[in-house]
């Protein structure tokens, strides 16, 4: 399949007695592709993240049957050996740039970092390195911009310098965390082409994380879909939106569309997230889900949680109601 990230059986917990906060889960990134982590706030996706690149929070364990990069075992890599794959063969590019760029230091400073460390560019070269990036990411007059402190930017510059930032070392995987989050509709539009017109420059993966579809719909190649932890559904983007096989991705679809119900109000899941947390057995998206209900299958959905099971080539779902009718057909 020609995986670049392969992460396989990944558990994160808090301890006491709490449900983990990823709970088995499974994530391929394929060499040059986009794939996108989507799904509500608390269905795990950053945390999907922060574990690939070994950086959670105090108090949290995490545990996988494998988790490789480039065919490198990252789960038992040590520190020193993480600090040369972290912002080298892959960055990351996080929501709310402002608050992650360095007050204390002039733009430049923040790009030039990466391409001291990594490249190994001296100071001089580095510097004029610096006017290049800044201006290849569709920063104007870059030689002030440079000496501009994280303060003197817009929310669409400073996003614009934290890519920078992330493709300065040239990495083979750049993992993008709602990189629009609070940005305006023009400015994301910009960033979207901005990383879409380097990843097809650079053949870089991104893993993608997003709770938007319709942003997904324009730059991902797969979508992996989350609740509570868990992969539910994933395939190609345009089968998956087209022709959505779980219960939970069907909603997120209805409510990002912002479809109205049989009464004219909008579609909305009933319920929260958080609900999925006191399932110990069976089906995590149960409580919520319509669809078992409609069908009369409440007691198997909450008896057992199936595994992904085929819908075709390159789509997988986790649902006995997509299963049944898959079999009966």
């Amino acid at each position: 399949m020609n995986e670049l990230l392969d992460i396989s059986g990944l558990t994160v917990d808090f301890g006491g007695g709490a449900s983990p906060v990823l709970d088995g889960v499974s994530v391929q990134v394929r060499k040059g592709e986009v794939l996108a982590l989507v799904g509500e706030s608390g269905s795990g996706k950053s945390m999907t993240a922060l574990s690939t690149m070994r950086l959670l929070p105090r108090g949290a364990a995490m545990r996988a049957d494998a988790m490789t990069f480039a065919g490198e075992d990252l789960l038992h890599a040590t520190e020193r050996q993480m600090n040369e794959i972290r912002g080298g063969r892959i960055s990351m590019l996080f929501q709310q740039p402002k608050r992650m760029l360095d007050p204390t230091a002039t733009v430049g400073a923040q790009v030039a970092e990466p391409l001291r460390r990594f490249l190994g560019l001296n100071r001089r070269a580095a510097n004029a390195r610096v006017i290049e990036l800044l201006q290849d990411v569709g920063i104007a007059e870059p030689e002030r911009r440079a000496a501009s402190y994280a303060h003197q930017l817009s929310g669409g510059i400073a996003q614009r310098v934290m890519i920078a930032v992330a493709l300065a070392a040239q990495p083979e995987l750049l993992i993008a965390d709602e990189p629009t989050t609070a940005l305006d509709v023009t400015v994301e539009v910009q960033i979207l082409r901005l990383l879409a017109a380097k990843r097809a420059e650079r053949g870089m993966a991104v893993l993608f994380i997003s709770h938007d579809l319709g942003v997904v719909s324009s730059i991902a190649d797969r979508v992996a879909v989350m609740y509570a932890g868990r992969i539910i559904e994933e395939g190609p983007t345009a089968e998956i939106l087209s022709a959505p096989s779980h219960p939970y991705t069907q909603a997120l679809i209805r409510c990002s569309l912002l479809e109205p119900d049989e009464g004219g109000a909008l579609v909305v899941i009933p319920g929260d997230v958080s609900s999925a947390r006191e399932v110990r057995r069976g089906c995590r998206f149960q409580p919520r889900c319509a669809v078992s209900k409609a069908e009369h299958i409440e007691a198997q959905c909450q008896a057992y949680e199936p595994g992904l099971d085929s819908c075709s080539a390159d789509h997988t779902s986790r649902c006995w109601v997509s299963i049944s009718t898959r079999r009966s057909a």
